[in-house]
């Protein structure tokens, strides 16, 4: 593939074949934004080349970016006039567009007297919080003292362990306070040395997106001179077959920070020479972790572009933990990748050694990203969760209370009292199977944090010092090898006789005969996580959000179905970090439209000023008659076509979507893909179908596939949808192709694509509006018509937001079917809502410049049956 460089305005772009306008266009106005230091909105179809736009784009800044910082560094030398406290300034050409926005600390124009009153009201608020702080120090040692003393009346015969078990006993537990003060030092683990390399990061949602940009840079002109490491979490990047066969993430991550901790142990024991408690010999550090081979695996990964799998066929290879070692890269690396969560949350982040402060971020898939950092921050606890962790938690205590110390017995009891006071918030007792609890109050509330802390009874409780405890201490971590060991069913103590009618719940609860929850987005192991993990996950997000949470408490039937949610409302406070330290922001995507929410909810609301944000939308390569997009406001039979939640289960509303499909399965050749608002939709129409006899007559033309709801079948039913259109295409018989049904938001309207015959036609039934209802979108209404500014003529925020969830989905919905120059399909919008201004004012623009809008059916059957016609010939 020869390279072609393209000279657009002055700036050089490495290309590896002639690059269309629009990608010519891509790439100037991408290196403008990085150049300038802005926050970019770009949009780019997807069969547009935007992978190779954002790479060559990118990199031909950065190559000019260090060119230029070259230069100026050698003319500052050869003068000699830069002054000392100079040194590592930025080069006098360079420093406008590097600069971090200034966190304005107060308007300006503030009467003095407000800044001092807003001043001294810090220092009193500052005084305050240290009472209170010192007041709850002072209970606490109080607490311990009276626990040591109960320890002591107790006796001070320890209890035999078996061999092994020592492991699983809590080690002494010292707050960061303590040991500061201890030490005189700040705790800095890990802080890895930055050199002065400017850095793109790029970041994606999965692994499979990330590999596959990376084979782009691979092919790309910049494929042999760039300096790219893959990130990934340690579950994708872990060749230790021990560590890696525990499954879940918590898991992993627990075990493999605790080998690390073994190894620093007795890297320590060993310059100290004093004994160590005997239980650190059980523990084996990794093997992997090895810094030498870590050095050694971090070159190799810097000389040669690799994705995650090379990076870890080379680990297994070298003996070398690829997880550490592609950390090692990260300060040299000009390209970071890595997944969503790692750049999204601050202390994924800071834990995988990312510092943004004045590099280049660039977010793509980025169509969902208001949603991805509100479920990165959001937690969801089931009833029969808590339930399960009190009573492993309970177990533990009571089989090794005589071996604890003071301290880890007052927070783990502190940990149990939070457990009943989260089960009893929910209306239930924790000493009761959950299974069998019905609650008498049944319904969903929604509380603010404070509020929520108060009604549980637990505001006197300092959270913070719990949440670290649990972090610190990895008592989730020892709660599980204590379950795997015991398996949560341990004989009577002659201590607590109550625990004995629990024998036959807990033999349920089990690890491994549960199902696991699937509240994460983690595909589930066979071996699930502590339930402690769980509450600790929720717990963290308690501490780290203020106004901007919620909980959710939703009382279902029983106590093990009902649940406390936390949710975020605000998801711009954690994308503020980003936005502040990073040079320039990137998000692109194959659809951003409508683009607002963007704007408003996520950069307006993070501090960002509306001139540093530039917006750019292309449009698509493919010709424009290869495209017809129609909105049919009318059926076959004149039957208006609005399916509003009142009038879309009307019989006659499902027999004429049942007609309309008729006819185009009569006219488009290969695969028709329809796409509904909801399973539950899908499944009334199809029923109504079934009874009706138009499934049958369906059936002649097309062969009927449905959109499986389990994840694992979705393979399946798209290989035989593919197979069947194959088939039809050679064998021309009365069956031209197969008819899909789909939902939108399911497994096929994201992600996959319907490229050639396998989407000739793509038709929406009626509008997807998200469940009005929903406690959650109400909360995020109204939180959004407080804080987002009201625009004069236009629709409150909290309806925009409406409008632009069911938009957006539409958007990804029917941007499956053109995927390449030389593709074509027909887009069908079945609803006389979509010929509102306002709604077709959010379709992409390649769309919106083409739509026809039909009032009546026959001039829409016309013109698609003459559209097919002209782009498959005589079928």
């Amino acid at each position: 593939m020869a390279n072609k460089t393209q000279d657009v305005g002055g700036i050089k772009f490495p290309f590896p074949y002639t690059p269309y306008s629009i990608q010519k266009d891509f790439m100037t106005e991408l290196y403008k934004v990085l150049e300038a230091g802005k926050i970019g909105i770009f949009e780019s179809p997807t069969g547009t080349g935007k992978s190779l736009s954002l790479i060559c784009g990118a990199l031909s800044w950065l190559r000019d970016f260090e060119q230029k910082k070259h230069q100026e560094e050698a003319r500052l030398l050869e003068t000699g006039t830069v002054h000392l406290s100079d040194g590592k300034a930025q080069p006098p050409s360079l420093s406008s567009s590097c600069q971090v926005t200034p966190d304005t600390v107060r308007p300006a124009g503030e009467p003095d007297w407000v800044t001092q009153f807003v001043q001294k009201k810090e220092e009193r608020d500052l005084v305050d919080r240290l009472k209170e702080e010192r007041r709850q120090e002072e209970e606490e040692m109080e607490s311990l003292l009276r626990l040591s003393r109960e320890m002591l009346a107790a006796g001070a015969e320890t209890e035999q362990l078996e061999s092994g078990e020592e492991e699983l006993v809590l080690a002494e537990y010292e707050s960061d306070e303590e040991k500061r003060a201890a030490s005189g030092v700040d705790e800095d683990e890990d802080d890895f040395e930055e050199e002065h390399v400017t850095k793109i990061y790029y970041c994606s949602r999965t692994h499979s997106q990330l590999a596959q940009f990376v084979h782009e840079v691979q092919k790309s002109p910049f494929g042999k001179d760039t300096r790219l490491v893959s990130l990934g979490s340690r579950q994708n990047l872990c060749v230790n077959e021990d560590v890696k066969n525990l499954g879940s993430v918590q898991l992993v991550n627990d075990r493999c920070m605790e080998m690390q901790r073994s190894k620093h142990e007795k890297k320590s024991e060993a310059e100290e020479e004093k004994p160590k408690r005997r239980r650190q010999e059980g523990q084996a550090a990794c093997p992997f972790y090895n810094y030498e081979q870590m050095q050694l695996l971090r070159d190799e990964v810097l000389v040669e572009v690799k994705d995650i799998e090379q990076l870890v066929a080379m680990g297994k290879e070298a003996r070398a933990c690829p997880y550490y070692g592609s950390r090692f890269a990260i300060p040299a690396a000009q390209l970071v990748v890595l997944p969503y969560q790692m750049l999204l949350h601050a202390a994924t982040r800071q834990a995988a050694g990312v510092r943004l402060q004045g590099q280049v971020v660039i977010i793509d898939e980025a169509h969902n990203l208001i949603d991805a950092i509100t479920s990165i921050h959001s937690t969801e606890l089931s009833g029969s969760q808590l339930c399960q962790a009190h009573s492993q938690l309970l177990q533990y205590m009571e089989r090794y209370r005589k071996r604890l110390k003071a301290k880890n017995l007052m927070y783990i009891k502190q940990i149990l009292y939070l457990l009943e006071k989260f089960v009893a918030v929910l209306g239930g007792n924790i000493k009761q199977n959950p299974n069998t609890q019905s609650l008498s109050q049944t319904g969903t509330e929604l509380k603010t944090i404070n509020d929520f802390l108060f009604q549980s009874q637990i505001d006197n409780i300092n959270l913070f010092k719990v949440q670290r405890y649990c972090e610190k201490s990895m008592v989730s971590r020892k709660l599980f090898g204590f379950t795997e060991r015991y398996g949560v069913v341990l004989p009577p103590s002659r201590e607590h006789p109550k625990l004995t009618g629990f024998q036959h719940f807990l033999q349920s609860l089990q690890p491994g005969v549960t199902e696991a929850p699937a509240d994460e987005g983690e595909a589930r192991a066979p071996r699930p996580a502590s339930p402690l993990m769980h509450v600790e996950g929720f717990l963290a997000a308690l501490t780290t959000a203020n106004q901007d949470g919620r909980v959710i408490l939703s009382r279902q039937g029983s106590l093990s179905q009902s649940s406390l949610k936390f949710l975020l409302l605000n998801p711009a406070v954690h994308f503020t970090q980003v936005v502040k330290e990073c040079r320039a922001v990137v998000i692109a995507g194959g659809t951003m439209q409508p683009v607002s929410d963007f704007r408003e909810q996520l950069l307006a609301c993070a501090g960002v000023g509306a001139e540093r944000v530039v917006e750019f939308s292309c449009g698509h390569v493919i010709p424009p008659d290869n495209i017809l997009p129609l909105i049919i406001c009318s059926g076959p039979s004149n039957q208006q076509l609005e399916f509003t939640y009142q009038k879309r289960e009307l019989p006659q509303m499902m027999d004429e979507t049942g007609r309309i499909l008729c006819n185009l399965c009569n006219v488009v050749p290969g695969g028709v893909v329809c796409f509904f608002p909801s399973y539950e939709y899908l499944r009334q129409v199809y029923a109504r179908w079934e009874q009706s006899g138009l499934l049958v007559r369906l059936a002649v033309k097309k062969k009927i596939f449905q959109e499986p709801k389990r994840a694992n079948q979705v393979e399946q039913v798209l290989m035989e949808y593919s197979k069947c259109i194959k088939c039809c295409g050679q064998a021309a018989g009365t069956m031209t192709g197969a008819l899909l049904l789909s939902v939108v938001g399911g497994k096929m309207s994201e992600g996959i694509n319907f490229s050639d015959n396998l989407g000739r036609c793509v038709v929406m039934v009626g509008m997807p509006y998200p469940n009005i209802k929903s406690p959650e979108l109400q909360e995020k209404m109204a939180y959004l018509d407080q804080t987002l500014p009201r625009t004069p003529g236009q629709a409150p925020p909290g309806k925009a937001l409406v409008e632009n969830l069911c938009m957006k989905a539409v958007n990804q919905s029917v941007g499956r079917a053109i995927r390449h120059q030389k593709d074509f399909a027909s887009i069908v919008l079945l609803d006389q809502r979509y010929a509102r201004p306002p709604t077709l004012a959010k379709l992409p623009a390649w769309i919106r410049d083409r739509v026809e809008v039909k009032a009546t059916f026959g001039p829409a059957f016309a013109a698609l049956r003459k559209f097919h016609r002209e782009k498959s010939g005589p079928s």
